[in-house]
C-alpha cells in the first residue's frame, strides 16, 4: 500500500547518542575506526574519542554521536553517566568468545537495569563482532535474550576487519532510537502491541471519512498523501487489495480495505523490518515514542490577554459540524447513544460533558439525544469554561489530519478586549455569558430549561460535573447566530456578597417569585449591594417602583406554565443576548425589542449606534437584569454607569 518510504524525521529533532559497551577485546573501538576511516587498523587505542557524525552523511539525516567505553580508562561512575545520556546502548560481544556472550545476560543487561531501572525505555542492540572468524552464526545463542529482555530491539552480526555490516549496525541503532520496535510490536507473539492496536484503530477511524467501516480509494490516497506525501495509482491500489484479499479474505470489502486488512498490512511492514513506516503514520497522528500523546500536541500554547475570551472559529464550528454529520449514520439530526459511543471510541475517554446530563444543558430531541444544535452549543460552552478540554478533543478527533494545520489554534478565535468592544460600540464575539441570580424557588431552573426547549425537569441526581447549573443554546440576533450561556447562581444568604467569579459575565439576570415578597427583597438587596448603595430594610419598594427609582427597564414577565409556543417567553432570551452583544445600546435595547419585528432594528442599527452618547461608560461587573415569575415572572434590566459616577 505504501510506496513512498522516505524517512520522515520531522518528529525527531534530537541527536542520536550511541553508546558501545562490552568486554575488553571484543572490538568496540575497532568497529568505530573501521566505520569512520573505512579501513581496518590492527592496532587501536583502548578507547576512541567521541565521534560526531553530521546529519547530512547519515541515512536518517539526524546528528549522531558515537561513544566508546573502556574499563581501562573510565570509572564505573562514568559508565553509569554515559548510560543515562545514551539514546541507545549497543552491547558488543565476540562471536567466537563464549565468555563475552555469557556476560551479556550475567553482567551487562543486569547492570543496565541497575543503572536505568527495570522499566527503562533505552533500547538495546546486541552486536556480534568478528563474524569473519567463524563459519557459523551466534544469533541462535543470543536470540532467547530478546524474549527475556523487552528492551533488546535487534541482534546483528558484523566484522570490523572485513567492514561487513558496520554501517548497517549504526543505521539500525539510529532507527532503533527513532523508530523503536518494542512499543509497537511483540516479536515473541508476532503481533502488534495493545497500545499500537488502539492507536491504529483511531487512525483508521479518522481516515474513514464516510464512516462506512472501509477505506475506499479516495480515503486511502488521503491517508497516503497525509502520511507520506505521495499518491497511489488506481492500478497499485487494486493490486494491493487483490493480494490482501487472497491472504486475509475479510481484509477487503466492497472494494475497500477493512480495519482487519489495514492492521494486517501495517503488521506485515513491521515483520519485514519496515517498522519506520508505522512510526511515520503514528507521529503524523500525534503519537510519541511511548505511543501516547505529548502535552504540546494536545495543548498547544495559546495566549489569551486580560479582558479577552476564546471561542470556536468558523473552522472550529465547521469541524464539529462535519464530525457530527459523519457519526449521524441514520441522518435523523441527532446522535443516538450508539452513535455517540462510536464517536467517542476515537478517543481514550469521552469528554467530561458526556458525564453530565446533556438533555439538561443543551438542545436535544424528544428522546434526549443531542442534536447538531446541541452539539455545537456544548462545544461553545466547553471552549468558554474549559479551553484545554476543547484543545484536547480537537486533537483527538483529528482536526490536524483533516485540516492540514500544524495544531488546533486555527479552530479557535481569541476575542478582543471587552473594553475595546465597548469603546467601538460593536463586537465580533459570538458567545456570551449570562448569570441567572436569585433565591431558591424563584424559578431559575424552569427559566433555563425553557431556553433549551425543555418543558419538564429531571430532578434526579446530576452527579458531580463542572457543567452542572449551565444551559447553552444558539439564538439569532439581527440575522446572526450567537450562543448564550446561562449559569444559575443560587443566593442562600443575601448578607454574603457574590464573588467576582460569580459576577463576571456579559449580562446578568436577577429573578424573583412575585408571589413571595421576600423573594423580591432578596434580589433588591443584591442589586443595591452591587452598586454600593445601602439597602434599608424599612423601605419597601414595589418591583415596578424599584425599577423606576433606579432607572431600570420595566419588568419582563415570564411563566413556565404558558403555552410552549409563546413568543413572549422566548423574547426574554433575545433581550438577554442582545444586551450582551450590544452593551452600548443600554436601555434602547429594551425599547427597540418592543417593535413588531427584529428586521426593523436590523435596518436601523447603524443609525441607532451613531446616535448613542459618546461619554465613556463601563460595565458594572455585568449587565443586571431582574425577573419576576408570575405565577412566576421575570424582568430584565441592563445597568451601566459612567466612570465619573464610579469614582
Amino acid at each position: 500500500m505504501v510506496l513512498n518510504t522516505t524517512l520522515d524525521m520531522n518528529q525527531s529533532d534530537r541527536n542520536v547518542r550511541i553508546l558501545l559497551v562490552g568486554e575488553r577485546g571484543v572490538g568496540k573501538t575497532s568497529m568505530i575506526y573501521s566505520l569512520v576511516f573505512e579501513e581496518f587498523y590492527e592496532q587501536v587505542p583502548p578507547k576512541c574519542e567521541e565521534i560526531t557524525i553530521p546529519p547530512e552523511v547519515t541515512p536518517v539525516h539526524i546528528p549522531t554521536e558515537i561513544v566508546d567505553y573502556s574499563a581501562q580508562e573510565q570509572t564505573e561512575k562514568e559508565l553509569m553517566e554515559e548510560m543515562r545520556k545514551a539514546s541507545v546502548i549497543c552491547i558488543v560481544y565476540s562471536v567466537e568468545n563464549e565468555i563475552s556472550i555469557d556476560k551479556i545476560s550475567s553482567y551487562w543487561l543486569p547492570y543496565i537495569h541497575q543503572t536505568l531501572g527495570e522499566d527503562h525505555e533505552t533500547p538495546v542492540i546486541l552486536v556480534g563482532n568478528k563474524a569473519d572468524l567463524v563459519d557459523y552464526s551466534s544469533i541462535d545463542s543470543v536470540l532467547p535474550l530478546m524474549n527475556q529482555y523487552k528492551e533488546i530491539e535487534i541482534c546483528v552480526e558484523c566484522s570490523a576487519k572485513k567492514l561487513d555490516n558496520l554501517s548497517e549496525i549504526f543505521y539500525y541503532a539510529q532507527k532503533t532510537v527513532l523508530y523503536p520496535v518494542t512499543p509497537i510490536y511483540y516479536p515473541e507473539e508476532r503481533d502488534l502491541s495493545e497500545s499500537c492496536k488502539i492507536a491504529l484503530k483511531r487512525v483508521f477511524k479518522l481516515c474513514d471519512l464516510d464512516n462506512d467501516g472501509v477505506l475506499n480509494d479516495f480515503e486511502l490516497n488521503q491517508f497516503q498523501t497525509f502520511c507520506f506525501g505521495s499518491f497511489l495509482l488506481s492500478q497499485t491500489l487494486d493490486e494491493v487489495k487483490y493480494i490482501l484479499k487472497s491472504i486475509i479474505p475479510d481484509g477487503v470489502y466492497e472494494n475497500g480495505i477493512t480495519l482487519s486488512g489495514f492492521m494486517f498490512l501495517l503488521t506485515f511492514f513491521i515483520q519485514r523490518g519496515r517498522h519506520e513506516l508505522i512510526w511515520i503514520v503514528l507521529r503524523k497522528f500525534g503519537y510519541n515514542n511511548a505511543v501516547a500523546f505529548n502535552d504540546d500536541y494536545l495543548y498547544p500554547e495559546i495566549t489569551v490577554p486580560n479582558g479577552s475570551t476564546v471561542e470556536l472559529s468558523p473552522k472550529g464550528y465547521s469541524f464539529f459540524t462535519n464530525l457530527f454529520e459523519k457519526y449521524d449514520k441514520d441522518k435523523d439530526g441527532a446522535l443516538s447513544p450508539d452513535e455517540l459511543n462510536a464517536l467517542f471510541s476515537i478517543c481514550d475517554s469521552p469528554p467530561k460533558w458526556h458525564q453530565a446530563d446533556c438533555a439538561q444543558i443543551v438542545h436535544t430531541n424528544e428522546k434526549g439525544w443531542i442534536t447538531l444544535q446541541g452539539f455545537l452549543s456544548m462545544w461553545a460552552l466547553t471552549t468558554s469554561i474549559e479551553l484545554k478540554e476543547t484543545l484536547r478533543y480537537l486533537a483527538l478527533f483529528g482536526y490536524m489530519a483533516t485540516s492540514g494545520e500544524k495544531n488546533q489554534i486555527s479552530a479557535l478565535y481569541v476575542t478582543k478586549d471587552k473594553r475595546i468592544d465597548l469603546s467601538e460600540k460593536q463586537t465580533s464575539r459570538n458567545v456570551f455569558f449570562c448569570r441567572l441570580i436569585g433565591p431558591k424557588g424563584a424559578g431559575k431552573s424552569s427559566f433555563m430549561r425553557k431556553f433549551i426547549g425543555k418543558h419538564s425537569l429531571n430532578n434526579g441526581n446530576k452527579g458531580e460535573s463542572v457543567y452542572n447549573n449551565y444551559v447553552v443554546n444558539s439564538i439569532m440576533i439581527y440575522g446572526q447566530k450567537k450562543y448564550l450561556i446561562i449559569k444559575e447562581i443560587d443566593v442562600v444568604n443575601v448578607n454574603i456578597p457574590l464573588i467576582d467569579l460569580e459576577l463576571f459575565c456579559d449580562v446578568s439576570c436577577l429573578m424573583f417569585d412575585q408571589s413571595d415578597n421576600n423573594s423580591f427583597d432578596c434580589i433588591a438587596h443584591i442589586y443595591t449591594a452591587s452598586i454600593q448603595f445601602y439597602f434599608l430594610n424599612q423601605i419597601k419598594y414595589h418591583p415596578e417602583d424599584f425599577c423606576s427609582y433606579h432607572k431600570l427597564t420595566p419588568l419582563h414577565k415570564f411563566s413556565a406554565v404558558t403555552n410552549k409556543e409563546s413568543n413572549i417567553n422566548l423574547e426574554v432570551y433575545e433581550k438577554l443576548a442582545t444586551m450582551a452583544a450590544y452593551p452600548n445600546l443600554n436601555r434602547l435595547v429594551h425599547l427597540l425589542l418592543m417593535k413588531p419585528t427584529n428586521s426593523w432594528m436590523a435596518q436601523n442599527m447603524n443609525l441607532i449606534q451613531r446616535c448613542l452618547p459618546q461619554d465613556r461608560v463601563a460595565l458594572l461587573q455585568a449587565g443586571i437584569g431582574f425577573a419576576s415569575l408570575a405565577l412566576l415572572g421575570l424582568f430584565i434590566l441592563r445597568f451601566l454607569r459612567s466612570n465619573s459616577s464610579s469614582s
